[in-house]
């Protein structure tokens, strides 16, 4: 039997690198968490939340569309009876307690069906989580039994009609009443999922039109007025629609958090809510390349199936590669938020705050996950289309469905446009703040540039040496190109929005070809050979493409950047970090497609 030792679960503490801290780093030189490294009890919840959505989900997948009364509520506790509501929820409220990695795992199993996952994911993330981390104990030991067996619906209520990705511009206003026992709420919502079904609102408003502030309230309160189902492109099995707020009275102690403080509340709940969405979106992508692989070995055209067609090879190739980076960058963000929260004390008083402050440390990586991990969907879903010809357009063929379902991920939790330019912005301001040593480490990659001093890293003779080398290539030119810019443009960067997408698609570039080769380097100790040998191809096809995507992106930030001076000699110093890859990607993507065309699907599963 081929078997490999079965490596740590946990992510070395010393290996755990500060968020944005891969640029430091030199690459695939630290060790990552990763989905083979998932545990028993992991995998447990894993396959429990899949048999759960195999078997009670996607059976009812045309009464869900349909909005059958009822039956989104009545899944919901379903799914509460599996436990999978409490993982988030701490033991001393009821919960299961358990770590973030988990969370994903079970969103990721629930992506199979785009409405029941947008339910869930309302009711016990971004519904249930502002109770959990910024609740008071009276709050939580009300509301989180109740939440935790679904007998109790949550969601949440920021974006107003003027104000979406601004959030802070919300007009929503609450006042004390006169006795000082109430809060009364005025103003408006809207795309609010869960509108119909929820019993519990997190609703953002501005005290006195001043102090940014989130609120508990509950869905039968007087002068509550839900809206009409809004008529949706896709999930339409999921209900959203807007609200509003006439003098709704709710008691004083509904307050959560504190005066003023919602922004915290706001935005560490859209960074949770990102770390799940990026991996909600990879699990819909492998269930749709599932579903294409599948029809083009049955599919005959020519007298042949269309999965002995070279083009369509390819297709099967670039999807399955898109997911495995999605999926190393998915884990290795959940390891190194699980590895921070396990730092923290469990007697720590203020707990609940530090476990947000490790969720915070890593919202770069959580929006990387979340632009890339929507992008993969939307481009999987498109080829799955396009692979099943004109059945892909019928609503008879589920791909259909998935192709509509995957357009609002790139909208969700920020737009992909908001979460672009949060990522260089943010890089940034921890370096101007000393919290992240990059710009001296940029200052030495541009010295040595500069002085043509043996830039390309020397080629190893391990595994994956070649892809290590570009890997490392990559981060050198990221970090030159990211303090290039921001030394060019100083505090005017910021209005650059241009260059900031540039450089955010630059920086998921390092992260991402990091992350695959370091996994693939780990899995050549811990994998079986025919997985071991997945990894290496897979890994070796995304470090090529995304070495000549990065360098490309390089190239024209410097032209932007540089339009009549400097721009040669940035052009030489660019010209030093450049390889001519000389590796054929076609037949490796051949090998692949054979791979993913023999499991139907995905061939890296966790569990059998």
């Amino acid at each position: 039997m081929d078997t490999k030792p079965k490596p740590s679960t946990a992510l070395p503490v010393e290996d755990l690198l500060p968020g944005g801290g891969f640029l430091l780093e030199s690459a695939a030189s630290k060790e990552i968490f990763t989905a083979e490294r998932l545990n028993e009890d992991q995998r447990a919840f894993y396959r429990t939340a899949v048999d759960f959505v195999e078997k009670e989900i996607v059976p009812r997948h045309e009464a869900i569309e349909h909005k059958e009364a009822g039956l989104i509520p009545e899944l919901l506790r379903k799914a509460g009876e599996l436990g999978m509501h409490m993982i988030d929820i701490p033991e001393a409220f009821g919960g299961l307690g358990l770590d973030k990695t988990t969370s994903c795992l079970v969103s990721e199993a629930v992506a199979r069906q785009g409405s029941f996952s947008v339910s869930l994911g309302a009711h016990n993330g971004i519904g249930m989580l502002p109770l959990v981390f910024f609740g008071s104990d009276a709050q939580k030991n009300h509301w989180l039994p109740q939440f935790a067996d679904a007998s109790k619906i949550g969601a949440y209520a920021l974006t107003e009609p003027g104000s979406g990705s601004d959030a802070l511009a919300a007009k929503t206003v609450a006042k004390l009443s006169d006795d000082g026992q109430h809060w009364i709420l005025n103003g408006s919502k809207m795309w609010i999922t869960n509108a119909k079904i929820a019993d519990v609102f997190t609703v953002f408003a501005k005290i006195d039109g001043k102090k940014f502030s989130a609120f508990l309230v509950p869905a039968d309160a007087e002068g509550l007025d839900i809206g009409r189902d809004e008529p949706k492109m896709g999930i339409l099995g999921s209900n959203t629609c807007a609200m509003s707020f006439d003098n709704v009275k709710i008691p004083k102690d509904n307050l959560l958090g504190e005066e003023g403080k919602g922004h915290k509340i706001a935005f560490n709940i859209l960074n949770m809510g990102r770390l799940r969405l990026g991996v909600a979106v990879m699990g819909g992508a492998k269930y749709v390349l599932g579903m294409a692989a599948r029809y083009a070995k049955e599919r005959k055209q020519f007298g042949s199936a269309l999965s002995d067609f070279k083009a369509i090879q390819q297709k099967l190739a670039d999807m399955a590669v898109r997911v495995y980076m999605v999926e190393s960058t998915s884990y290795r963000t959940t390891g190194n938020v699980d590895a921070a929260m396990s730092k923290v004390d469990k007697n720590d008083p203020d707990r609940g705050q530090r476990i947000v402050e490790a969720i915070e440390e890593y919202n770069i990586e959580a929006s990387i996950m979340k632009v890339s991990g929507s992008e993969a969907l939307d481009f999987v879903a498109d080829e799955a289309v396009q692979i099943h010809g004109g059945y892909g357009y019928s609503r008879e063929y589920g791909v259909e469905c998935a192709y509509r379902d995957s357009r609002i991920n790139r909208i969700f939790e920020g737009t992909n446009e908001i979460n672009r330019m949060l990522i260089p912005g943010t890089l940034l301001k921890r370096a101007m703040k000393g919290q992240l040593n990059i710009l001296p480490v940029a200052q030495g990659i541009q010295d040595s540039l500069h002085r043509a001093a043996s830039p390309v890293p020397a080629l190893g003779d391990g595994p994956m040496a070649q892809e290590i080398q570009l890997a490392e290539l990559v981060r050198r030119a990221t970090t030159y190109t990211l303090a290039t810019a921001a030394m060019k443009l100083m505090t005017e960067l910021e209005k650059e929005q241009e260059q900031l997408m540039m450089l955010a698609d630059m920086v998921i570039d390092a992260y991402t070809i990091d992350t695959v080769v370091r996994r693939a380097v780990q899995a050549q100790a811990e994998e079986t050979e025919k997985r071991a040998e997945l990894h290496r191809l897979i890994a070796s096809i995304a470090a090529n493409t995304i070495y000549e995507n990065a360098m490309a992106r390089a190239r024209r930030i410097v032209v932007e950047l540089f339009p009549d001076e400097d721009q040669y000699t940035r052009f030489m110093e660019l010209k030093r970090l450049h390889l001519d890859v000389t590796q054929p990607l076609v037949p490796m993507k051949r090998r692949l497609a054979e791979a993913v065309v023999e499991a139907d699907g995905y061939p890296l599963p966790y569990v059998s």
